[in-house]
């Protein structure tokens, strides 16, 4: 038996805010940021931390948070209540910069911890999958583009919501795509509300 199932929640988040087991390839000391409460209703699957997320240990807190934020059309208290709102990226540390922009998530960390935590969050009713890492391991037939994945949303519709990344970076893909700020963020607010209310 896998000893993360013998571990009580709040062990088991201890464990994971300990977690260094990417510790030398990353280029920082390892920092794991997640946000989670066994009464979470809505959960957040981001890519990996950024820089100033790394530095200030809060979640999305930087301009992709305050897109998805308005996206969800929630406030930062709100956001920020893990009675509410889980926040479990695909690598929970700030895996460093690139050439175009942050590294990817370290590939060891989903493996060693997702599964334990999802397991321990039982009153999910919507999941926010952002960008292609969480859809390729969160939707089973997932699309090769996150084009393709957030196109065909309401195949996931009302438990699962495949969705683009808010950053700046991704301004292009949004003027490429109106569809989706016309079409999916007011049925996300939607279901945001409805599930929180």
């Amino acid at each position: 038996m896998d000893f993360r199932t013998k571990l009580s929640f709040d062990e088991l988040v201890k464990q994971v805010r300990a977690c260094r087991i990417c510790a030398g390839a990353l280029p920082h000391e390892p920092r794991p940021v997640v946000q989670l409460s066994p009464s979470s209703r809505i959960l957040v699957v981001g890519q990996a931390p950024g820089r100033r997320v790394h530095e200030t240990g809060l979640p999305f807190n930087d301009p992709s948070g305050d897109r998805l934020r308005q996206w969800m059309g929630v406030s930062r208290e709100t956001f920020y209540d893990d009675q509410q709102l889980a926040i479990l990226p695909m690598g929970f540390c700030y895996p460093g910069t690139g050439k175009s922009g942050d590294l990817p998530p370290r590939p060891e960390c989903a493996p060693a911890w997702r599964q334990a935590l999802l397991e321990r969050l039982p009153e999910i009713r919507l999941t926010l999958l952002i960008g292609r890492y969480a859809h390729t391991w969160h939707i089973p037939d997932a699309r090769a583009s996150v084009t393709e994945n957030v196109q065909n949303w309401r195949q996931y519709w009302p438990a699962t919501i495949p969705m683009p990344h808010p950053s700046p970076r991704n301004n292009l893909w949004l003027r490429k795509n109106p569809w989706f700020e016309k079409s999916v963020i007011p049925a996300l607010q939607s279901r945001v509300a409805s599930v929180l209310a």
